[in-house]
């Protein structure tokens, strides 16, 4: 799977194909949480300058690649230089193996149960370079996910989104937008676990900047909104990678359909 990003021509998206592309992966993952945005790297991850754990072995890994030749310090796979990743886990692998990554943070496992007839994706370990992080590339990522999507006939995607810090007070007007203004319907609402909830509605509704908080997020939760997705309830703090996460969740009937002239139909 190759597709050329919408307005950046040297710039495509692909799976990984082998082991050396997971590799390029994880090392672009520690570059960018570790060494950017000062997660907490354990004695192993900073021996290996790689962010890795189990689910890398069962997933699958979309890369996004520009197209041409590597520089010194860039990272080098097929076809050009890595740039930014994802990481995809359909529920049926996550049901052979180890469960869906989230689940630590928040009860997916009962959304799941009441819709037991739907497939889940879990999208996570999302990761671009700081220079690549725009509209077009989130658009490109996208693109990547919902061919993947469509290819796997996935009926909701989920999965982790986070803001930087771990002190959600900083935060209070953008989580207390997406409380208010971003809450799923009750039959797709997930909680965060009791031990992990951290409540988002730290502002009234109508005390709440809206235009301030938009911009606020990062441009990946505002993608997510714009194609139609919900917050669940409560944030966790993840002291290792420094965020402060929310749940997105984003059923396929729930799309905008304008977005399928672009990204293409649904079923096609």
């Amino acid at each position: 799977m190759t597709v050329t990003a919408p307005s950046h021509t040297d710039l495509t998206i692909r799976l990984a194909n082998n082991d050396a592309d997971i590799l390029a992966s994880q090392r672009l993952r520690y570059q960018v949480f570790y060494e950017e945005m000062s997660a907490v790297a354990d004695a192993g991850a900073r021996a290996l300058q790689l962010d890795r754990d189990r689910f890398d072995a069962v997933c699958d890994h979309l890369l996004v690649v520009q197209v041409g030749a590597s520089g010194t310090d860039n990272i080098p796979v097929d076809g050009g230089d890595l740039v930014g990743t994802y990481r995809l886990l359909r529920q049926d692998v996550a049901q052979r193996n180890f469960g869906f990554y989230t689940q630590g943070g928040f009860d997916i496992a009962a959304l799941t149960a009441r819709k037991p007839d739907l497939r889940f994706l879990e999208l996570g370990r999302s990761c671009v370079l700081k220079e690549y992080r725009s509209k077009p590339v989130v658009e490109l990522l996208w693109q990547g996910i919902w061919n993947y999507v469509r290819a796997h006939r996935m009926d909701v995607m989920l999965g982790c989104a986070s803001l930087e810090g771990t002190d959600p007070m900083q935060h209070a007007n953008a989580l207390s937008f997406l409380a208010h203004y971003a809450a799923p319907h009750p039959e797709w609402m997930v909680h965060a676990h009791a031990a992990h909830h951290v409540a988002m509605a730290m502002k009234p509704k109508e005390a709440i900047d809206q235009k301030r908080a938009l911009h606020s997020l990062p441009p990946l939760i505002k993608g997510y909104l714009r194609l139609g997705c919900s917050i669940g309830d409560g944030a966790v703090v993840d002291r290792q990678f420094n965020t402060t996460d929310v749940l997105i969740i984003l059923p396929v009937a729930h799309i905008n359909p304008r977005y399928f002239a672009h990204f293409g139909q649904p079923n096609s």
